[in-house]
Formats: C-alpha cells, structure tokens, sequence
C-alpha cells in the first residue's frame, strides 16, 4: 500500500510560461483506471532571495474530460473572439523587468559594507 503514495507518471508534460509551468500528468487510480493532474506552479522571490512556489492542481477524471473539454473550448474561442490572439502584457512585462532589476540591484549592493 505504500508504494501507492508515489503514484508513478505514466505520461507527462510540461508547459513553461514565463514565471508559471503547467505539468500535465497521468496517473492511475487504485483500479487502474488513469486521471489527469493539471498543476499550475509559480515561482514567488522574497526580498532575502529565497523562493517558493505556490501550486494549484486540478484532478480531472474521465467521465468529466469531455464536459471539460467542451467549457474550455468555449473559453478559449470566446477570449480569442472578443480579444484575438494577440498577446497583450506590456504592463505585466514591465512589471516582470522590474522585478528582475529591483532583484539585481539588490544582489548588486549585497557586496558593499558598511
């Protein structure tokens, strides 16, 4: 029963997307029926330069993926419909660049001494 605990991935992929990746996985149920995990992690800096990630997974079994599925399908077609498939993130971008910096600059002044 404990080697149930690490459930193995029978299939598995990953989607990096700028500070978030997406890991789809493929599982087995205790009757060996497989399900799929969706975990969404992201990459959070404390100001000391210490990370965490914070994690958000879905379990999706199969007498739910085409129901799923379809109300995905309806999202996606409706955001691309009413917005294109332009990507728009200048703000989230400079957002991101500060960051980066503001980590930089920090890393920069690490070295001086009082």
């Amino acid at each position: 029963m404990a080697e149930r605990v690490e459930q193995e991935e029978i299939f598995s992929q990953v989607l990096r997307a700028g500070r978030r990746t997406y890991f789809f996985d493929v599982r087995a149920t205790k009757a060996d029926d497989y399900y799929l995990t969706v975990t969404e992690s992201k990459k959070f800096t404390h100001d000391d330069g210490s990370f965490r990630y914070q994690k958000h997974k879905i379990y999706l079994y199969k007498e739910d993926f085409k129901g799923f599925h379809e109300m995905l399908a309806k999202a996606t077609d409706y955001i691309l419909k009413e917005k294109g498939d332009e990507v728009i993130s200048d703000r989230h971008q400079k957002d991101f660049k500060k960051e980066e910096e503001t980590d930089e600059e920090t890393k920069s002044t690490d070295s001086f001494t009082d």
